[in-house]
């Protein structure tokens, strides 16, 4: 008998090209991963330090504190009141979104389906996968937005779950979030948000689909991002009360748990929203300024409504064939967009969360390979 074989790991596929980029004078320039890399708040680091937290076990659901801080943010960036006991703590929200499947599994055993926009994270269709679920993919339009009307009736009978994303991993498109909750609640399904770019959202205010009440609906929320604090794995989820209530009570027999000075340096971070606002600023600089380097190569790629990735259409559809061109010619790694759902292979992902004057190196090298 064979068992479960993992498939590579996406990001393990470009280690190649990393040490072709790796070789120019300066190294690689890094924009393949979404891993911030600017500093976090000092008072969060020294939160984190000082929370005497260490000796005793955390609340899986979260502290009061951590959950009152991110119902307090939740007020004053989208006007939405959350009861406490309709929000809670996780341990960042990649293992939120790949354990899921499992979990809405053995509370609904006749459905088995988890739909999730076909050019996306790809931890929605790999949280499926492990969780013995189908994996279904909801196509998206020409601006990469969801197309609910494309779902299959016999999909959304099975349906465990819908996943949305917005502002959306990787081309930043901005869905509809009002018309995803009326979906979900017109076929009985489920439907999670993942609004982990909501702060860098270009196009009007932050959403979030709790503006269309928390009926069938949670959304779920990162300090990864928002607080380039993606080490501290802190995040929490938030809305229909009774599935909140199901899946932290499931949670605290696993033992899923943000550590305490972790939870203590979240509070510090969601309450001040003052070092967002500064990062917002570098990375629409960023986006920007790699658009305009971009441009100088000859590749039109549009600022995204939302998020901190250029979304940039390869020459000739061949993604891997740009992505290994600028490994070569500008020493910097960028990724393919097939890591991201087979619809999205005539593009790259760009992160822009390198600083300014290593995007400038990459512009310099390129500048340098069009005059040889």
């Amino acid at each position: 008998m064979t068992g479960f074989t993992p498939p590579p790991y996406p990001y393990d596929r470009l280690d190649d090209l990393r040490e072709v980029a790796a070789a120019h004078d300066g190294g690689v320039v890094d924009l393949s991963v979404g891993t911030p890399g600017d500093p976090p708040p000092a008072a969060v680091v020294d939160a984190l330090a000082r929370s005497d937290a260490e000796r005793g076990y955390p609340a899986s659901i979260g502290s009061p504190a951590m959950r009152d801080a991110a119902a307090r943010w939740m007020r004053r960036r989208f006007d939405v009141e959350m009861a406490s006991d309709a929000v809670a703590a996780c341990v960042g929200t990649k293992e939120f979104v790949g354990s899921l499947p499992w979990l809405l599994r053995l509370r609904t055993p006749e459905r088995d389906t988890v739909l999730y926009p076909s050019v996306s994270y790809p931890t929605y269709e790999m949280g499926a996968v492990l969780a013995g679920c189908r994996a279904v993919a909801v196509p998206v339009d020409a601006d990469w937005r969801l197309r609910l009307d494309t779902i299959d009736d016999a999909d959304a009978a099975r349906a465990l779950c819908l996943w949305v994303n917005s502002p959306g991993n990787p081309a930043g498109a901005l869905d509809d979030l009002g018309a995803a909750a009326a979906w979900g609640r017109a076929h009985g399904v489920p439907v999670f948000s993942d609004e982990c770019y909501v702060e860098f959202t270009w196009s009007g205010a932050g959403r979030t689909i709790l503006e269309h009440g928390s009926e069938g609906v949670v959304a779920v929320h990162s300090l990864s991002k928002r607080s380039n604090l993606a080490g501290l794995r802190a995040g929490f989820y938030a809305g229909d009360a009774e599935l909140v209530r199901y899946l932290a009570e499931v949670r605290k027999h696993l033992g899923m748990m943000v550590p305490g000075p972790v939870q203590a340096a979240a509070v510090v971070a969601l309450d001040d929203d003052a070092h967002v606002e500064e990062q917002r600023t570098r990375y629409r600089e960023r986006l920007e300024l790699f658009r305009c380097i971009l441009a100088d190569a000859g590749i039109d790629s549009p600022l995204p409504q939302g998020g901190f990735y250029l979304w940039a259409p390869a020459p000739d559809g061949d993604a891997w064939a740009f992505t290994t061109w600028l490994a070569k010619e500008a020493g910097c790694l960028v990724s393919p967009g097939e890591f991201y759902g087979e619809a999205g292979s005539g593009h790259v992902r760009v992160a822009l969360v390198q600083p300014r004057d290593r995007l400038e190196l990459v512009g310099a090298r390129l500048s340098a390979a069009d005059r040889k």
